[in-house]
């Protein structure tokens, strides 16, 4: 199985194939609108916006697994994002990344980037950096300014 072979749902409930950003620069991140981490939201969309007419996309997927952090319903976290952040890119429906119900999606990075498939993501705002062909690059602690990830997403623009 490979990054487009999943489907995963957005923040509507309806179903989105990762087919639909192959030939893109992915950085696929579990955010949270509650945690000391939300701040990276503005660091994100500065990101997107400085890179989106070359190919790249930012993929939100909210988590409430770490200290329910994330307890509002996928609208209200769009909402709060759109608002308070100006987000722009795309914010997907709340997803489990740890566990027996993590996301097919969560469960291939963690395996591509962490060895294992139960190799657990820590907390909010792991980001994931993925290529144009589908290959998963790298993977970033939630201490990770997205700032700092630029130098790594350039080369592949």
């Amino acid at each position: 199985m490979n990054i487009y072979d999943i489907t995963v749902k957005d923040a509507k409930d309806n179903d989105v194939s990762m087919a639909d950003y192959k030939g893109k620069v992915l950085l696929i991140v579990n955010t949270a609108t509650q945690c000391g981490f939300t701040p990276q939201y503005k660091d994100l969309q500065d990101l997107y916006l400085k890179y989106k007419d070359q190919g790249f996309e930012v993929l939100d997927f909210p988590c409430n697994q770490f200290g329910n952090q994330a307890p509002e319903t996928n609208d209200e976290i769009a909402s709060f994002c759109e608002m308070k952040y100006k987000t722009t890119f795309r914010t997907f429906a709340k997803v489990d990344v740890n566990g027996k119900d993590a996301d097919p999606l969560f469960k291939l990075l963690k395996k591509s980037k962490g060895g294992f498939i139960f190799d657990a993501i820590k907390w909010n705002f792991t980001k994931f950096l993925v290529s144009r062909d589908g290959k998963i690059l790298k993977r970033y602690s939630p201490t990770t300014n997205p700032s700092k990830i630029e130098k790594d997403i350039e080369p592949l623009l």
